[in-house]
Parts: C-alpha cells; sequence; structure tokens
C-alpha cells in the first residue's frame, strides 16, 4: 500500500508575482486576515515572507510593532520600581559630589561644601516657590 505523500517544492521570495504579493499585503493589511493566517491559506513556507512583504509594499508603518516604551503605561508597581531606581542614581550622584567637595575641602583648606550647601538650598525654596 503506498502513501500518496504531497512533496513540498521550496520557494522563494521570488517565485511569487508583485500581483499575489500585493493581493496578500491588500488582506491583511485592510484586516481581513493576519500575516499567518494568510501564510497558512497561501501555502506560504517562509515564517517571516508575508511581514517582509508588508515592509517591502504595505502602506503601513510596519517596521516597529511595538510602541516605543516611553509611550507604553507602565503599572504602578512599573513606575515605583523605575522612581525608585531614578532616586538611587540621585543619592549615589549626591554622595559622590558631597564626596569630592569634603575632600577638594580637605586639600585646599576651603568652605566650598558651606557655599555649595547654601546654593543648592537657594535653588530648592526657588523651586518650590
Amino acid at each position: 500500500m503506498e502513501h500518496a505523500q504531497e512533496q513540498r517544492v521550496k520557494r522563494t521570495q521570488g517565485d511569487y508575482s508583485f500581483a499575489f504579493k500585493m493581493m496578500v499585503v491588500h488582506e491583511v493589511e485592510k484586516g481581513q486576515i493576519t500575516y499567518k493566517q494568510a501564510q497558512a491559506k497561501y501555502g506560504i513556507q517562509g515564517r517571516s515572507t508575508v511581514l517582509v512583504w508588508l515592509r517591502k509594499h504595505g502602506q503601513q508603518d510596519w517596521t516597529s510593532n511595538m510602541p516605543p516604551s516611553s509611550k507604553r503605561q507602565l503599572t504602578p508597581q512599573q513606575r515605583i520600581r523605575q522612581l525608585e531606581k531614578q532616586l538611587a542614581a540621585e543619592k549615589l550622584k549626591t554622595e559622590f559630589i558631597q564626596d569630592v567637595i569634603y575632600h577638594i575641602d580637605k586639600e585646599c583648606g576651603t568652605d566650598l561644601g558651606k557655599k555649595y550647601t547654601e546654593h543648592v538650598s537657594k535653588i530648592g525654596k526657588a523651586k518650590e516657590d
């Protein structure tokens, strides 16, 4: 008993006509089918073949499928973590600056730390007003 097996011919993107590519792109962009459904429906073997067609011939911007992270809404927990990281970085910067000022004062015999602290407090008061 012989099994009639269908042999698939490996096709490249060049094997598809321009009209066929445009038809598939049009269907996907209209929302009639997804690119995965187009692959299954038309027997397109490559995983990214339809995506390449969409980028090349489509009207929509298919270059980025994710919104930029700055526009993406963060959950409250993610926002808290982000702010905690920023706060830790600012604390580290402040500690470094204070350490540098201390060593400058010690080596040069100046009172830069006092002047710096007064300047920073004036800036803080101006921002509060």
